[in-house]
């Protein structure tokens, strides 16, 4: 991965002059990031092409969650014309890999990442962002029908899903619960476990860019029902506890809970599919399997059961897990 161009200028106006530029994982957007090392110090560029991605997002909810005491990147260097962006570097540990090398820490870890989330939704909502409710949730179910149906063969009854899902959606958009900031891809691979902090700082949260102002369930269920990383039923359980304790939200919580996962985890088997077929992105079907397992999970609930019936009757076995079996 080769940086751009005017990389090493911008690094040098802000001090970083001759700093070596070494290639860091990407995400599933334009987006690209590289360590910057000199000496004994390291920051992170961010390289967003600006026709395809707007860094001031990114900048503005990075500092408004510092704002709130949480850990977000610190902003060291910006050229907003160009999408660079020099970070503060977190280092090396993100939560999937640390787990997967201390598994006897996994209950722990995910108490913590419940808590970021509690002291995150006693905040109002980050001034200015976005609705997601029943209409945004609508929205994003399509990519399921305009994406991963038709690359399975499938044709389905577009009109019974939009109805099925509404009936389910409907409930938790008038249970009154108030609004908080949703991250909206918050799960294991977009934590980091900074040293030298404790408590909810200790996690360092990346690819917020995309936050609205919507249900307190929503990222809960990101965090445990992970595209990325299998999180026992139990964790699963007992976060789900911690949070509804700690907030006092009780079965409407629940019920959101359940719902905005199914709907989450629809519209991502739609996602993963758009980033093979349109992205060139093929290794997004590697998690398909996971994905199904989870969505099966969550129609077993009460209160699923239009969406549920409606998968019954157009999205057969042989067009669920069987087409990524070969790809997992």
């Amino acid at each position: 991965m080769i940086p751009p161009p005017h990389a090493p200028a911008f690094l040098a106006s802000c001090g970083w002059a001759g700093a070596e530029i070494l290639p860091l994982a990407g995400d599933a957007s334009f987006r690209r990031y590289f360590r910057i090392v000199q000496g004994d110090r390291s920051a992170v560029l961010m390289d967003a092409p600006p026709e395809r991605e707007d860094v001031r997002p990114f900048v503005a909810v990075a500092e408004w969650l510092a704002e709130k005491g949480l850990t977000a990147p610190e902003i060291l260097a910006r050229d907003i014309e160009r999408g660079l962006l020099l970070l503060g570097d977190f280092g090396d540990w993100r939560l999937r890999e640390y787990l997967d090398s201390e598994p006897s820490r996994e209950r722990e870890l995910y108490e913590l990442a419940t808590d970021v989330l509690i002291h995150l939704h006693r905040h109002e909502p980050m001034p200015g962002l976005p609705p997601h409710g029943l209409e945004q949730w609508l929205e994003e179910l399509k990519l399921f029908t305009d994406w991963y149906c038709p690359a399975v063969g499938l044709s389905v009854d577009a009109g019974a899903y939009r109805d099925a899902w509404t009936k389910v959606l409907e409930p938790v958009a008038n249970d009154g619960l108030a609004p908080v900031t949703v991250l909206r891809d918050y799960h294991a691979e977009n934590v980091m476990l900074v040293e030298g902090r404790e408590g909810v700082a200790h996690f360092g949260l990346l690819d917020f860019q995309d936050a609205l102002a919507g249900h307190p369930a929503y990222d809960l269920a990101s965090v445990l029902e992970d595209a990325r990383r299998d999180v026992p039923q139990e964790i699963e359980r007992a976060m789900l506890d911690r949070y509804i304790e700690a907030t006092g939200n009780g079965q409407d919580f629940e019920r959101a809970y359940w719902t905005l996962a199914a709907q989450r985890n629809t519209r991502i088997l739609g996602v993963f599919t758009r980033l093979w077929k349109r992205d060139n992105k093929p290794h997004y079907t590697h998690f398909q399997p996971r994905m199904w397992g989870l969505l099966e999970r969550d129609l077993s609930q009460p209160g699923l059961e239009p969406v549920r019936e409606w998968f019954d009757a157009n999205v057969g076995a042989d067009y669920r897990v069987a087409p990524w079996k070969e790809a997992a």
